[in-house]
């Protein structure tokens, strides 16, 4: 009996001693996981902070690149201003024939009729108040505009054209991309359109945008439609650009933002025509255009 107790109490002091190695073993694993744990988490937040620091760096370098390449290209634009001079785009010549005086703008200027197109101060004006005759097309333009019955981006007059292809070649300079979209229009082209926009969105609505046959600009060879004809151009590079730039070369933005009121149609920042520079510098107005009408003091309104 004696030594059945002995037995047992050896038992018990063997499976106690059992009891505490393997509690003393998850104890150590337990302190080895934590140690682990804190050790991975140590490493993430290295790897996070080396992360980060690469990404500032890369940006940094960004950056700089950037600013390198704006501060290239604002020299070159710099260079570009001062090397136009007003005599490398004057104003038009007039058209031939006899000048018959209509009246006198709100600004005092005289308006005047030759050959059925009108000008005011040299500068022809077609508008919503003063049209094209039907027959009517740009006799010096870059391509033969005669007998057109369809858009022509090449029937521009000569000098507004060339001007056109300095300013393209000067954008592309710095990575930028311009063309013309939509160039010369007859007056039966125009008609087709005008209709058509009529009988999609109704008279009142198409007025606002579009030029009723014998009124567009179009027909003038002197302007054209850059790149997207959509509100988004005035957002892209290229539109900026323009905005900034296009009076250097004698164009203007031709309905100017928030001059609805006196050109009668909507902002159209793809929308350029041809004055000379003396003029489109004064347009310009330091980046507040102004419009043909507004500066002029003249209606573009239809009689009907």
């Amino acid at each position: 009996m004696k030594k059945k107790k002995i037995l047992i109490v050896c038992l018990v002091i063997v499976l106690l001693t059992i009891s505490s190695i393997i509690t003393y073993s998850i104890y150590r694993q337990n302190l080895k996981d934590k140690e682990e744990q804190k050790r991975q988490e140590v490493l993430k937040e290295k790897r996070k902070k080396a992360a980060e620091k690469k990404k500032d760096e890369e940006l940094k370098k960004q950056e700089e690149e950037k600013k390198k390449v704006d501060e290239e290209n604002k020299e070159k634009e710099n260079a570009i201003k001062s090397n136009k001079a007003i005599d490398d785009y004057p104003p038009l010549n007039e058209t031939d024939g006899e000048k018959e005086v209509i009246g006198t703008s709100d600004k005092g200027y005289t308006i005047y009729k030759r050959n059925g197109i009108t000008y005011i101060d040299g500068i022809m004006i077609v508008n919503k108040s003063y049209g094209l005759p039907e027959d009517y097309y740009p006799k010096n333009a870059h391509a033969d505009a005669a007998n057109k019955t369809n858009t022509c981006n090449s029937c521009i007059n000569e000098v507004a054209y060339n001007a056109f292809n300095d300013m393209k070649r000067d954008a592309s300079a710095i990575g930028l991309n311009i063309y013309i979209q939509s160039g010369y229009r007859p007056y039966s082209s125009q008609k087709t359109i005008y209709n058509r926009y009529v009988a999609r969105d109704g008279k009142n609505a198409a007025d606002t945008y579009s030029a009723r046959p014998g009124h567009s600009e179009h027909q003038s060879g002197l302007c054209f439609d850059l790149n997207s004809i959509s509100d988004s151009f005035a957002n892209t590079n290229e539109g900026k650009w323009v905005n900034e730039n296009a009076y250097l070369y004698g164009f203007i933005i031709r309905f100017p933002k928030g001059k609805q009121n006196y050109t009668g149609y909507k902002y159209e920042s793809w929308h350029l025509r041809y004055v000379g520079k003396e003029l489109a510098t004064k347009l310009y107005n330091n980046g507040d255009w102004l419009s043909l009408e507004e500066y002029f003091g003249i209606s573009s309104e239809y009689e009907d």
